[in-house]
């Protein structure tokens, strides 16, 4: 027997180490049925009886057997799944939507996408007594979100009933905000090593619209951070993201600067940080990642791996706006 060639060994993808995040896939298709067919369809007059019905039916049970279908996709606690037939007159075709939602580690795209096959495959069904000459396409997703990649848009958009029906959910972007990373490292202060976390938190804040104004890097000196903390919130700075001295060593005191110039403290960033963290690590309960308020300036102070960063920014930056307009004065979500 001929041996199976090297690299033919197949696995599921390895999701342990994901954060568990709110989970939404959409995704569509359509059967294009002919006059006489699409007519009966809408009119609920087939032969072997209501296809809509039955094919939402049967859509519901696709995306519930999802994982059944396909060898390595992940089965999913399923927390909410809708089906929807759409007749499309002009075109004289049945357009089909499945929504599917839940709380996981991976996305729920492929029960959204198999929902909507297995419901096309019922209306293919129901319907070939009357026209043969049938034909179904166009499955894809319209869009899904969630996980550290957020929200993505299929290239070939959505019509506004679309939007509006499903409000595909964006990350509130900090436009027009000045912000300004400080990176706390006594190495790093004195050149022994090239800070990276810094660089990658202006990269994040920018990619959320932000004004990065300053980035710069400090002893681990709480004294030193606090003055530095006053000058930028009296220059309007809004938004002030540490990285850096907040574990457990002897110079760690970031956590104390924030404390001397602190109106007051936001500890349900810090406690946000932890839990969302101790997904990927049970280290993360031992940060002192921690978050106030100098009058309208929030200041966060976050680990100093790149690592710790990136995820840090990842759970942060879905509340950053809000708590910056509350902050402000504006009102509550």
């Amino acid at each position: 027997m001929q041996e199976r060639e090297e690299g033919a060994h197949f696995h599921m993808a390895d999701v342990r180490h994901k954060r568990v995040t709110a989970r939404r896939a959409v995704a569509i298709g359509e059967l294009s049925a002919g006059a006489d067919a699409f007519t009966q369809i809408v009119e609920r007059r087939l032969p072997k009886g209501d296809a809509m019905t039955m094919a939402e039916i049967a859509g519901l049970q696709g995306a519930k057997n999802a994982s059944q279908l396909m060898p390595l996709c992940h089965p999913l606690p399923l927390e909410y799944i809708d089906v929807r037939c759409e007749p499309v007159g002009e075109r004289h075709a049945i357009r089909v939507y499945c929504e599917v939602a839940t709380f996981a580690r991976t996305g729920v795209e492929m029960e959204a996408l198999a929902g909507a096959s297995a419901a096309l495959l019922t209306l293919y069904d129901l319907t070939k007594p009357v026209e043969p000459a049938l034909s179904f396409g166009g499955v894809r997703l319209l869009f899904k979100e969630g996980g550290k990649r957020g929200l993505w848009l299929h290239p070939e958009g959505m019509t506004d009933a679309e939007r509006e029906r499903y409000k595909p959910r964006t990350i509130a972007q900090l436009d027009t905000i000045h912000a300004a990373v400080i990176t706390l490292s006594d190495r790093a202060s004195r050149g022994d090593y090239t800070d990276i976390s810094g660089p990658l938190l202006v990269q994040r804040l920018r990619e959320l619209g932000a004004n990065v104004t300053d980035a710069e890097v400090l002893a681990d000196e709480p004294v030193q951070l606090a003055e530095r903390l006053r000058q930028l919130a009296s220059h309007g700075v809004r938004l002030i993201l540490c990285t850096g001295g907040t574990g457990l060593g002897p110079r760690d005191r970031t956590p104390e600067a924030l404390a001397m110039v602190a109106d007051r403290h936001v500890d349900g960033i810090g406690e946000l940080f932890r839990t969302e963290s101790s997904q990927h690590t049970p280290m993360a309960w031992l940060s002192r990642a921690h978050a106030v308020l100098i009058g309208t300036t929030l200041v966060i102070a976050l680990p100093g791996s790149a690592k710790a960063v990136a995820q840090g920014m990842d759970i942060l930056a879905p509340v950053l706006s809000h708590a910056l307009s509350m902050a402000a004065g504006g009102g509550h979500a």
